[in-house]
């Protein structure tokens, strides 16, 4: 992917759209993460790497609500929230796309992207509960074209879609109901190159209109490219919170396989952006 091909955006520290402060998490003997913290800004694309087994999804799944913390919290738009479920999180804008999908196989293309979102019509019909189909679908058709998606029809099931279509409709999705912060785990996999620079260019666009994005991804190349800030996982903590201007992809996999990790290692807590 060219610089060219996916516009700048400059993000001034403030408001933070997520955070996990002093997090800690435990499975039985092993201890996935051990006081990590970490904040995306608003208008900020945070890049997360980590080998894996690092604890990055395990990071992602408590700052959604879908496992709790052992210690530390979660803060959505500057203040702690006690996350019950991935649903609260939702509520307070922020959503995911997940290395698993989480889409229904069974469901269309339609329904998935509506689905907790429904559009009822207006009047007599929409307190009956009738769904507004039509404008769902406009939107659905809208959604996935600025992904460049192209499907037979917003009705055709999910499970009879390829990989990399189902990935590009669960991003899709995402984006269109995130308010707050977007967390990506693994968005461009299964993807080929030209829809994977259009994720990127989705990430870019997303920052642009305010949102914090926290990406997973081992590609490193394409998300070190429009990144503001790289976090590097070892171990279940943070050995690297830097600008992502300062860094080359050399220098961040060695600090993945630990070789750099006293040069970068953060003093006290995380930066607050």
């Amino acid at each position: 992917m060219s610089s060219a091909a996916v516009p700048t955006v400059k993000h001034t520290p403030g408001q933070v759209a997520i955070a996990a402060r002093n997090v800690s998490k435990r499975f039985g003997h092993v201890d996935a993460l051990q006081g990590v913290t970490l904040s995306v800004g608003r208008g900020e694309i945070v890049a997360l790497y980590g080998d894996n087994g690092a604890g990055k999804s395990t990071l992602m799944k408590v700052m959604l609500g879908i496992l709790s913390p052992d210690e530390g919290a979660v803060e959505i738009g500057g203040s702690e929230e006690r996350l019950g479920s991935i649903r609260d999180s939702q509520l307070l804008g922020v959503d995911a796309v997940h290395q698993d999908l989480a889409l229904a196989p069974d469901l269309s293309v339609l329904d998935s992207m509506f689905l907790g979102h429904e559009l009822l019509r207006k009047g007599v019909l929409g307190r009956l509960g009738v769904l507004n189909r039509r404008a769902m679908a406009r939107e659905t058709r809208t959604a996935l074209e600025r992904l460049a998606i192209r499907l037979p029809s917003v009705r055709v099931e999910v499970g009879s879609l390829s990989g990399g279509q189902r990935q590009a409709v669960a991003v899709a999705r995402a984006e269109l109901w995130t308010r707050t912060a977007l967390l990506m785990d693994e968005p461009t996999a299964a993807l080929g190159t030209r829809q994977s620079d259009i994720v990127c260019e989705t990430i870019v666009s997303a920052a642009a209109r305010g949102l914090g994005v926290l990406v997973i991804s081992h590609d490193l190349p394409r998300t070190l490219e429009i990144a503001h800030r790289v976090v590097v996982l070892v171990r279940g903590t943070v050995a690297l919170d830097s600008p992502a201007k300062d860094l080359t992809i050399p220098e961040i996999v060695e600090v993945m396989v630990g070789h750099m990790r006293a040069r970068y290692a953060p003093e006290g807590k995380g930066p607050d952006v």
